[in-house]
């Protein structure tokens, strides 16, 4: 695709604000997150949290708010107030609390405020384009869809005319990418708690759409894999 039609196709998104998940503790990483957050491990040079707020400033989106639990004193020292990026970090301190997906989303609902809100994992590495991605979701949620990896080849959830399900044919593996409107989190209360449920119930009422996206996308979950995903990124740059 040539930069005149991708600019025609995908608008610059300058208006959403978007969270990157950052408070894992990263068990399966061991030993390597013993001594360093999961999200500031490298590859192909680029620490992974890094390579999403460039990808997120090259998409508009230059509001962002980063949680962080474990070691999150080396995630605040490596970027700071985001100044260097082009962008503004807030940060969204769950010390001690594990808050889980839901819940540290909840946490930072004050910091994300009112409108549509991207999240995006930061242990997955991909080559994605934030800008794609609807400003404005039709239901509550919108969720970015892709093929089963090997560790995970059950999927997690069906797509069909735009709308994701909890059963049916073809399941596809959630990116950890997504478009969430506040109100996704009307009746939660602080604490920690998974996303999924929320989601569920959500695709029960006919609320999330999905797309199927299949460009470069790893689940960064081991040592191992981190070190296979290593070589394949090294040979596609």
């Amino acid at each position: 695709m040539t930069s005149d039609a991708f600019n025609q196709e995908y608008q610059r998104i300058d208006l959403m604000k978007a969270m990157i998940l950052a408070a894992g503790r990263g068990e399966r990483m061991r030993p390597l997150t013993d001594t360093t957050p999961k999200s500031l491990l490298r590859i192909g040079g680029q620490t992974l949290i890094e390579r999403h707020v460039h990808a997120l400033a090259r998409a508009g989106i230059t509001e962002l708010v980063i949680n962080h639990d474990h070691l999150g004193e080396q995630l605040v020292k490596a970027l700071g107030n985001g100044n260097v990026y082009g962008v503004g970090i807030r940060y969204s301190p769950e010390t001690g609390r594990a808050l889980e997906t839901g819940g540290g989303i909840f946490n930072a609902l004050s910091l994300l405020g009112r409108d549509p809100f991207l999240v995006v994992n930061g242990d997955i590495w991909t080559d994605f384009t934030f800008e794609r991605l609807p400003e404005q979701p039709d239901g509550l949620a919108h969720l970015i869809m892709v093929d089963n990896p090997e560790h995970h080849p059950d999927g997690d959830f069906s797509l069909s005319s735009g709308l994701l399900s909890q059963s049916g044919p073809a399941l596809l593996t959630f990116s950890g990418i997504g478009v969430y409107r506040p109100e996704l989190f009307s009746e939660c209360t602080a604490g920690a708690f998974p996303l999924a449920p929320l989601l569920r119930r959500a695709m029960d009422a006919g609320q999330v759409s999905g797309e199927h996206y299949t460009g470069s996308w790893f689940d960064i979950g081991t040592p191992e894999r981190l070190d296979a995903i290593n070589r394949v990124v090294i040979n596609l740059q």
